[in-house]
């Protein structure tokens, strides 16, 4: 074999073993590129499988949560210095800061929320504070008895976001009776600037509040009537002399006595009460007599 022909025999086996190479080196090639293609549309799979799962994840708890909170509201209460008067807590605003009491249907008719809680068999009277709801009962029956129900009306109300008025009747953003007006002396200024930062916090906390109804200048005496779990308290009279009546004294000399001021209803209630406690002292009495006589014999 000739030279030539040798060195053409070489370069067709370099051509060939070249072509070889070339084809397994593209398969492997071809087959990874499959498998990236493959993994990448898995990858990509799951990727959108996993947001949409993640977004529902998130979706529910929200929903879930929203209709626990509505279920789960918790209503706190407090006792009060009046046994007769309970404290409810909603843990929402109430009121704009101003308060309103109802004792009668009557008087209840511009608040939905006052008018069902009267409704109910035993409550006497609804107090609306700033942030929680007064309601009195009749002596008669417990709390026991009552909770149920006064909790049953206050949480439905409150958690369906209802207005506290019907549309038209106005909820103060405060207490009127201790805004200072032009025409107050400033003896009065004092005095209703007292009662509104001083004394107003603190009866709250009992759950009742207080109404300025005027300073007699004269007589020194300043008339103030009680509302909420501050109406009938027996401690009341405590709570206007030695608490109210002694610190106005203090910080406005021209002030020299506190006195209560009560409605037609509070003095109709005292003068049965008086008569009840007459006839029940008679006829303890006459008991009495009855026995002493009995023992002569």
């Amino acid at each position: 074999m000739s030279k030539m022909s040798k060195m053409s025999t070489s370069a067709t086996m370099l051509r060939t073993a070249v072509a070889s190479a070339r084809v397994v080196l593209r398969m492997p090639l071809d087959r990874t590129a499959g498998a990236i293609a493959g993994s990448s549309r898995t990858l990509s799979t799951r990727v959108r499988t996993g947001l949409s799962n993640e977004l529902r994840r998130q979706a529910v708890p929200r929903l879930t949560l929203g209709r626990q909170q509505a279920r789960t509201m918790f209503i706190q209460t407090e006792t009060t210095p009046n046994e007769a008067s309970l404290k409810f807590i909603p843990g929402v605003p109430v009121t704009n800061g101003g308060s309103h009491e109802f004792l009668d249907l009557r008087s209840a008719l511009a608040s939905p929320l006052a008018t069902r809680l009267l409704t109910i068999d035993g409550v006497t009277g609804v107090f609306f504070g700033p942030d929680f709801v007064t309601c009195s009962r009749d002596e008669s029956l417990s709390w026991n008895l009552l909770k149920p129900e006064v909790f049953a009306v206050l949480m439905e109300h409150f958690s369906s976001g209802a207005p506290l008025f019907k549309e038209g009747h106005a909820n103060g953003s405060g207490a009127e009776d201790t805004r200072v007006l032009e025409t107050d002396s400033e003896v009065v200024g004092m005095i209703k600037e007292l009662l509104e930062t001083r004394v107003r916090p603190a009866i709250m906390e009992d759950g009742g509040d207080i109404e300025y109804k005027g300073f007699d200048e004269p007589s020194g005496i300043v008339k103030l009537k009680l509302k909420g779990s501050c109406r009938g308290c027996s401690s009341s009279s405590v709570t206007l002399k030695n608490g109210i009546e002694r610190m106005l004294m203090h910080y406005v000399p021209e002030v020299q006595a506190v006195e209560q001021v009560l409605d037609e209803e509070e003095l109709i209630a005292l003068d049965e009460f008086a008569k009840l406690e007459a006839r029940l002292e008679k006829k303890a009495q006459e008991k009495k007599n009855d026995m002493s006589q009995y023992m002569s014999h």
